[in-house]
């Protein structure tokens, strides 16, 4: 497969790679030369948690959370 590099020096890669690699919007790639070659490879995530870290946008607390989960507390 071709690309052409535009004035910007922008490439587009092809959508049957794309969908091949599982590449997304905003996707972070590592970009390196290797004896003359241009190497693109996906950006891995270092921490998992800070990855996964306020994707939850609940706007409430912690405790309403719980609450709302499992319920007023039986006192004894």
């Amino acid at each position: 497969m071709k690309t052409i590099v535009s004035e910007k020096g922008q490439i587009t890669i092809p959508k049957l790679l794309r969908r091949r690699l599982g590449l997304r919007k905003g996707q972070v790639l590592e970009v390196r030369e290797e004896a003359g070659r241009l190497t693109l490879t996906k950006s891995g995530v270092d921490d998992p948690v800070a990855a996964a870290y306020g994707i939850l946008k609940l706007n409430k607390s912690t405790d309403q959370l719980i609450t709302e989960l499992r319920g007023k507390a039986l006192r004894r």
